[in-house]
């Protein structure tokens, strides 16, 4: 490694970060289970992934704004730190180095190894030795890749997000030969609102956080603005096609998916497009998890290289030890930064079931992008005659916060444990704060540890 940072490679295909291949994932073939598990039914769970969407599109528009407003790579840490000050930014990466990357991490590995299993074990859950095994050897090579070269990482990006589109297309277009074929029952009205029990507030908002864990990355080019050609013409439009080509293909594809399944098939798969691929593909079932497989292994791809990027910003604001901020001086890699958030990960897998981890990191993803977009507002008021290229009405970040506070609030009730245990996290990098960043005069032994 160098002794000094060095520029990131430029040569790096920035719509890898934004693109509708970037957030669609794993989230698709897995939230829908828990989408329609705490909406309690059809109709219910479709107009969650509507509504999704046309909140994700609230929240890109401000991010569209502060992109422009605050040209720093980062994404929410760089607008948080300039609005709030080094406190609030630090715990915000505090936890998305902690929680939010490894988390996201883990689930798309768990999705990789069910789906690529599950065809071994028809009739029952893969084992969880096997499921946790996979999972690593998918981090560790796909680490080993981005440490290697970034054009490695994004040429596998491209190929495999070719890959989950076909995936998707294939879905909804059997999907539709079924409705036309006039198989669509669970879709009638009469059955679309049968609820399997008492709707409530606190399910609803846990079925948004299960939606929103598949439209996570809506928000990933803000990550690498300094490297966006013409930011202020790219950005918005990048944010502005992608949010409502994903909805769409979200919603079309959990249609096609209620044209072949009961609601109990579907909350009873482990592998809901295997278990799709197998009752309507017949001899090509085994094109489902193989696409599937792909789809989230370039998933896993695209979250190590965005990640590695936060990283480095943090370590430039003084906010995270030097050494994550080295770049190796042949291959132009952030390889620190890449090892911690794999060893995270690592660690996660092994502690952590799939559910709950949605729930989990979902609650911190929605918090930090609630305390950005209240720092819009802030900063309205704190900079007033500050040039804005993007300037969004103050009904979007208003109405955006309203609906935020509301989920933050009864999902924290309805899981108190998984999602006070996120906020407990992020809290505990109040001290890490003061002593590793704040406390200036430190012993020249603490430099030498964290490699300044």
């Amino acid at each position: 490694l160098p002794q000094e940072t060095t520029t990131l490679d430029t040569n790096v295909s920035v719509c890898l970060s934004c693109s509708p291949g970037n957030i669609i994932g794993s989230g698709i073939f897995i939230s829908p289970k828990g989408v329609l598990e705490h909406a309690g039914s059809v109709g219910l769970s479709l107009i969650v992934w509507v509504c999704g969407g046309g909140i994700c599109a609230l929240g890109s528009m401000c991010y569209a704004e502060l992109g422009v407003t605050i040209p720093k790579s980062g994404g929410d840490y760089s607008y948080v730190t300039e609005i709030f000050g080094g406190l609030v930014g630090f715990l915000l990466l505090w936890s998305a180095v902690l929680i939010m990357y490894p988390t996201t991490l883990a689930v798309i590995a768990l999705t990789f190894s069910n789906y690529v299993l599950q065809p071994a074990f028809q009739n029952c859950v893969p084992p969880y030795l096997a499921t946790r095994l996979l999972s690593t050897i998918c981090i560790l090579f796909l680490t080993w890749v981005n440490c290697s070269s970034v054009r490695w990482a994004t040429r596998i990006q491209d190929v495999f997000t070719v890959a989950k589109l076909l995936a998707l297309g294939l879905i909804i277009a059997v999907g539709l030969v079924q409705i036309c074929r006039g198989h669509y029952d669970a879709l009638r009205p009469s059955q679309a609102f049968e609820f399997t029990r008492d709707p409530s507030v606190g399910q609803i908002a846990l079925a948004f956080l299960q939606a929103s864990f598949a439209f996570s990355g809506w928000n990933f080019l803000n990550y690498v603005t300094e490297e966006v050609v013409e930011p202020r013409k790219n950005l918005p439009r990048a944010i502005y096609i992608s949010i409502p080509l994903v909805t769409l293909v979200y919603t079309l594809t959990n249609i096609a998916y209620f044209s072949s399944m009961t609601p109990e098939e579907l909350l009873a798969s482990n592998a809901v497009a295997v278990t799709f691929g197998e009752k309507l593909l017949g001899v090509f079932s085994w094109v489902m998890p193989i696409s599937v497989a792909l789809s989230t292994f370039g998933g896993i791809n695209g979250y190590l290289f965005t990640s590695s990027r936060l990283c480095f910003s943090g370590a430039r604001e003084g906010h995270l030890p030097y050494l994550l901020a080295m770049i190796h001086l042949k291959n132009c890699t952030p390889i620190p930064a890449l090892l911690v958030c794999c060893g995270a990960t690592i660690v996660i897998l092994c502690i952590g079931e799939t559910h709950n981890l949605i729930n989990y990191v979902s609650f911190i993803n929605f918090l930090s992008y609630g305390v950005t977009i209240a720092g819009l507002l802030y900063y309205r008021w704190k900079r007033p005659n500050l040039l804005r290229p993007i300037k969004v009405s103050v009904l979007v970040p208003i109405s955006y916060l309203v609906f935020w506070a509301v989920l933050l609030g009864f999902s924290l009730y309805s899981e108190p444990v998984v999602c006070g245990m996120g906020i407990v996290i992020m809290l505990t990098g109040v001290p890490v704060y003061f002593v590793g960043v704040h406390w200036k005069n430190k012993p020249r032994c603490v430099y030498r540890v964290v490699g300044e």
